[in-house]
């Protein structure tokens, strides 16, 4: 697994440098959300979660959002570090992204600071940007990672990293 590590160049960071368990931080960064047109989250406040082999997760929270374009679903799902998790389908127009989006209620303590704060999956989205940057969804179709170019992997989510 290590041996495939990628060599963070100047200004960049290691997925493979990230702890485990994941750490929380507070991120400046400008993110914005764009789905059919519309900026339906917009910020430089907010937190990101690090995690061995995994790209940043940004949560926005809810001020940030226009919230009125989310509508929670009866989907859950739980994570060891964070918690039980809810999502949102985002409705802008005649489009729709089902389950594009999720939050939790009742983090674990560790992560109380995300609570209702908000993560977009990105490649539902018609674009998530960090400070102007459009960023690439993380692989697979499970984890909600950005990738942008000051992150370097490999990332779980591909074929054959599923075992890391």
């Amino acid at each position: 697994m290590f041996s495939q590590r990628i060599e963070p160049g100047p200004g960049q960071e290691s997925v493979w440098d990230y702890p485990r368990p994941p750490r929380l931080e507070d991120t400046s960064k400008h993110l914005q959300v764009v789905f059919n047109g519309i900026t339906i989250a917009d910020t430089h406040n907010a937190k990101r979660v690090l995690e061995t082999s995994h790209p940043p997760v940004y949560y926005i929270s809810p001020l940030d959002i226009q919230m009125e374009y989310l509508s929670q679903t009866d989907r859950t799902s739980y994570c060891e570090w964070k918690g039980v998790a809810g999502y949102y389908t985002i409705v802008v127009g005649d489009k729709q992204a089902p389950n594009a989006a999720w939050f939790y209620s009742q983090p674990t303590p560790a992560f109380a600071t995300i609570e209702n704060y908000v993560a977009f999956y990105a490649d539902m989205m018609d674009a998530c940007y960090v400070d102007g940057e459009q960023v690439q969804p993380q692989p697979g179709n499970f984890y909600g990672g950005w990738v942008t170019r000051d992150i370097v992997g490999p990332f779980k989510g591909s074929a054959g990293t599923w075992g890391w």
